[in-house]
Formats: structure tokens, sequence, C-alpha cells
């Protein structure tokens, strides 16, 4: 990751920390898109659904992307793993 991308999610992330509470209420698990610079943000079921209304009002902008809720959007396990917990 660049230094201009880790810098613009970190500041997206203070952002989401800053709303995550008044979201949390009604839009458990749905993703949000938070712009850095003005703190905007777009909620949505979907990243695809995020990133186009997010895209859609602010055109070339960088987004981070958060799950309401949750500490990461996705969550990723190997074949390896799931094996493994099977035994």
């Amino acid at each position: 990751m660049k230094k201009r991308e880790t810098h613009s999610f970190r500041r997206a992330a203070r952002w989401f920390l800053k709303v995550q509470p008044r979201l949390l209420p009604h839009h458990k698990g749905d993703i949000v898109a938070v712009d850095p610079k003005s703190g905007r943000y777009f909620v949505g079921e979907d990243e695809l659904e995020v990133a186009r209304k997010a895209m859609a009002t602010l055109p070339g902008t960088l987004f981070g992307f958060f799950r309401v809720g949750y500490p990461a959007v996705h969550k990723f396990r190997s074949a390896l793993s799931h094996a493994q917990r099977r035994r």
C-alpha cells in the first residue's frame, strides 16, 4: 500500500469510528464507504452497492470501506484451516 493510501485509510478509519455508534443500531453488518477528506459516508448492503453510490457522488475519491459492528469487511480462511477444524 502506498503512503498516500495508508494515510487516507487511517483518516477514513477515524471518521468511521466516530459515526459507527450511530450506525450500529440499524445497520449492523452493512458496508460503509468513507471519504477520508470530508468524512462523508455511504451505507449499503454490499461493497458494490456502496461503491456505486460513493463514486456517483464523489468521483475520483479514494474511499475506506468498513463493516458496521465488525473489525473487518471480509474474513479469509484457507481450505487447510477449515479441514483442520473439522477433525
